[in-house]
């Protein structure tokens, strides 16, 4: 089942609403580079959302134009969210069929909104702990265009960077 929270993000990135955490902004303040993770913190709204980032470091195909790929493990100082992994394409979805989150060969679904793929609530805690103790975490999804898709990302520097931005917004 989706979360208040996924479902508020789904429903700002159909609004075109810039209370994503997602996209960034010139107002994030780096916190910490570990590795092959990179921490943020940034207001919004009111609240203050403190994120764990990792770009792709391969995509496929390679003949086609992924746009910018990251993975994400976000929370929120007000507790809305404690620990919220998300994939950020740059390309749209496609809803019925999910991208799914593969580390160390177990599998989870994610749901599609937009660019972006949340995890249902159930699976975020197990995910983390994937992560945290994984090398390579691999995404597959498929476009609204049909084109499958696969995404490398290292894990180097996952488990402080995690925990670095679950910290930051205690």
């Amino acid at each position: 089942m989706k979360s208040s929270v996924q479902r508020l993000f789904a429903a700002a990135l159909l609004a075109g609403s810039a209370f994503i955490p997602f996209n960034a902004s010139a107002d994030a303040n780096a916190v910490a580079s570990i590795k092959d993770w990179k921490v943020f913190t940034e207001a919004v709204g009111g609240d203050t959302i403190c994120f764990a980032v990792t770009e792709a470091r391969d995509k496929a195909p390679r003949d086609v134009t992924h746009g910018p790929v990251h993975f994400y493990v976000s929370a929120w100082k007000s507790g809305r969210s404690k620990g919220q992994p998300s994939l950020r394409v740059g390309y749209d979805l496609r809803g019925d069929m999910p991208p799914e989150v593969v580390v160390s060969g177990k599998r989870w679904r994610m749901y599609a909104a937009g660019e972006e793929a949340f995890l249902e609530d159930r699976f975020e805690k197990d995910v983390i702990n994937a992560l945290k103790r994984g090398s390579e975490l691999r995404i597959e999804a498929v476009s609204d265009k049909n084109t499958r898709t696969a995404y490398h990302f290292s894990l180097s520097g996952s488990s402080a960077a995690i925990d670095r931005a679950l910290e930051s917004c205690k």
